[in-house]
């Protein structure tokens, strides 16, 4: 077969116009195999590993197949974390881009009037954790009878987070004429019974998982005593000197007390875990992915389907009890083709987790001694080198695609009256603008954002400083929120 790229799918413009902005250009293994078949609404189970790109897989098709018309929302993507859902809510809006395809997160932790507000607005695709969108559903602030396509993103993940009984609740009040897509790494029995259940006959896509197929990432295994652990750390990251690394841990105790040792001795470093307050835990997240500093301390709240560029070294500073665990962490570097390393910290206690992931990986980890005083001395000039150079600020997909696109805010909103309508008649107006180079506009009870297109964001800022909206004259200027 000869290599395929997305214009083969004969998408809408918009939507290739999206792709190319963000660099894309070939598919990957998932997206061949999901793509075309869910283009033509088939229900599907995709068991498919971590960084293979399956959130573009169902993200595309979706996108393309919205009437954007619509004003209620039309897709529902079911993810098992916070993080999972704020990514997948991001990539949608990436690709949707020019077709003005607007998504909103909805999950836990975050003030309940606020979604509410977010959820009367014009939404093509909510994104949500199980159990925020079932306390909407009971209290009535959600419309999902609309609902055309449903996406069980990470569905072993919600199995273990118990969430899975929450998912059949949600399937229960969704109108029964959609497409159902179930992603999942593994499929274990309660997942199958849920397909079988809800799903009409529903194809079987399966791509390798990755630690069987990716061999462009290096596994090495320590054998070490708990405290020994922070000396061993210390003496890996000198010798490996990684330039983005993501430390795992098994306790947010364990990530507090190495994030603090770390700090300490000098390393730009930040950590995450789920005590911290969710606006905490996404800044967090994208000061790391920024490179505003290079070593992540984290618990597995960052190890699922967060998509961070160029990660080149994963420590297992605990090693994971479940099989599953070492492969979603593991598939936080050797992204996109690229090469990565994954080591492991296992204490003697622990043999057998670490057999067990060596079961289902269908390879021995290699073991490695600790660096020698030789080693160290010779690799401790270019790690004390590297700990004083500041952090290059990356660029990832959204950014690039940033520069055409600008969010405007304005000062007024539904109390003035003003409506979506009324800024594509005003701006429209403007000499060079069409309503082609106007994207999502929100409308707030006293505030609307507006993203201008295809550059011309700071042409019509200028412009509309002088300009009246229904015969008002609203503070505009470059809004400060995503």
């Amino acid at each position: 077969m000869s290599e395929q790229g997305f214009k083969d799918y004969r998408l809408g413009e918009e939507i290739t116009r999206s792709l190319d902005s963000l660099g894309y250009h070939q598919p990957t293994e998932v997206q061949r195999k999901v793509i075309p078949f869910a283009l033509e609404r088939k229900d599907m189970t995709v068991k498919s590993h971590t960084g293979s790109g399956k959130t573009a897989a169902y993200g595309i098709p979706i996108c393309e197949l919205l009437e954007w018309q619509e004003n209620r929302p039309q897709a529902l993507i079911l993810t098992p974390t916070r993080e999972l859902a704020d990514q997948v809510t991001q990539d949608i809006m990436n690709i949707g881009t020019y077709k003005r395809i607007k998504a909103t997160a909805i999950y836990g932790k975050q003030p309940f009037y606020r979604q509410k507000v977010q959820l009367q607005q014009r939404n093509h695709v909510i994104v949500g954790t199980p159990g925020r969108l079932i306390d909407h559903i009971e209290k009535q602030t959600i419309d999902l009878e609309q609902i055309k396509f449903l996406v069980i993103d990470e569905a072993d993940e919600m199995l273990n987070m118990g969430f899975i009984e929450h998912v059949e609740k949600i399937i229960r009040e969704l109108p029964q004429n959609r497409m159902t897509m179930l992603f999942s790494a593994t499929l274990p029995k309660d997942v199958e019974h849920l397909c079988r259940k809800y799903m009409n006959h529903p194809l079987n896509i399966e791509v390798q998982t990755e630690a069987r197929t990716t061999s462009q990432i290096e596994h090495y295994i320590y054998s070490v005593r708990d405290e020994n652990k922070l000396n061993l750390l210390r003496d890996v990251t000198i010798v490996e000197n990684p330039d983005s690394c993501i430390i795992f841990c098994r306790t947010q105790l364990r990530v507090e007390v190495v994030f603090k040792e770390l700090e300490k001795s000098g390393y730009p470093c930040g950590r995450i875990h789920g005590g911290m307050e969710q606006d905490d835990r996404t800044e967090m997240m994208n000061a790391f992915k920024q490179g505003e500093f290079r070593y992540l301390i984290a618990t597995d709240v960052a190890a699922r389907g967060i998509d961070i560029e160029n990660i080149s070294h994963v420590i297992n500073y605990d090693f994971p009890q479940e099989n599953e665990s070492y492969v979603h962490r593991i598939g936080r570097t050797g992204r996109a083709g690229k090469s990565g390393t994954a080591i492991s910290f296992a204490t003697p206690s622990e043999d057998k987790f670490v057999a067990n992931v060596q079961q289902y990986i269908g390879f021995e980890i290699p073991k490695s001694n600790p660096p020698s005083k030789e080693v160290l001395a010779r690799t401790s000039a270019a790690f004390e080198e590297k700990l004083r150079i500041q952090g290059t600020v990356k660029k990832d997909r959204s950014s690039r695609r940033n520069q055409e696109i600008l969010k405007l805010y304005f000062n007024g909103g539904k109390k003035k009256k003003i409506r979506a309508v009324d800024f594509v008649g005003t701006i429209a107006k403007i000499d060079g603008v069409s309503a082609g180079d106007i994207g999502i506009i929100t409308i707030e009870d006293n505030a609307s954002y507006v993203d201008i297109l295809n550059g011309k964001g700071h042409l019509v800022l200028n412009i509309m400083k002088n300009t009246t909206i229904k015969g008002k004259l609203l503070k505009v200027h470059q809004a400060n929120r995503k």
